[in-house]
């Protein structure tokens, strides 16, 4: 069974195949692209990264959410974990939104449900987030979560035919 988690605006629920259409207006818009990882041109292309998700589920590697508000089924956009690893009691966290929902405090609002399922119900130790240098919005949120800075991995990743560094952030469970 899935793990819904609920918040006082929104609930965050497993992604499911209606969602590719909200998935490829994030994915394949310029402004969410622009510090994410992924994107995609065509609407089918976006079907891989409904298979990435469902992949994470399979495999135990991972879980994303879809945020959606109270009354309404329609996402405004997803957050989760992935690279899970049990071993080490560890996790990557990653999240977009649609960038008509920016700015009206939804990622401060759920990202410490998932957190707290992170560290209660997966028994977590440490949440680790990738951003991009001159993503100051992301780098914000994580500090007002509490995660710390640990430093920067100088040109260690090509994005558009350009070196790009990555600054880390991690979460230690209380």
């Amino acid at each position: 069974m899935f793990p819904e988690l609920k918040t006082e605006r929104f609930y965050l629920r497993k992604i499911v195949s209606t969602d590719q259409q909200q998935i490829f207006e994030a994915l394949s818009d310029k402004e969410v692209i622009k510090y994410y990882g992924v994107s995609y041109r065509t609407f089918e292309e976006a079907r891989d990264q409904m298979d990435w998700y469902e992949n994470l589920l399979k495999t135990g590697n991972g879980t994303w959410w879809g945020i959606c508000l109270n009354c309404s089924p329609l996402l405004v956009g997803a957050c989760g974990f992935n690279n899970i690893s049990i071993e080490h009691k560890k996790t990557e966290m990653g999240y977009w939104l649609l960038p008509q929902n920016w700015k009206q405090g939804i990622m401060i609002e759920v990202i410490p449900s998932i957190i707290n399922y992170g560290f209660n119900v997966l028994s977590l130790h440490r949440i680790e987030a990738t951003v991009e240098t001159e993503n100051l919005s992301s780098k914000n949120l994580l500090i007002k979560l509490g995660f710390q800075y640990e430093g920067t991995l100088k040109e260690c990743e090509l994005k558009n035919k350009k070196f790009i560094d990555l600054e880390y952030y991690a979460l230690l469970g209380r």
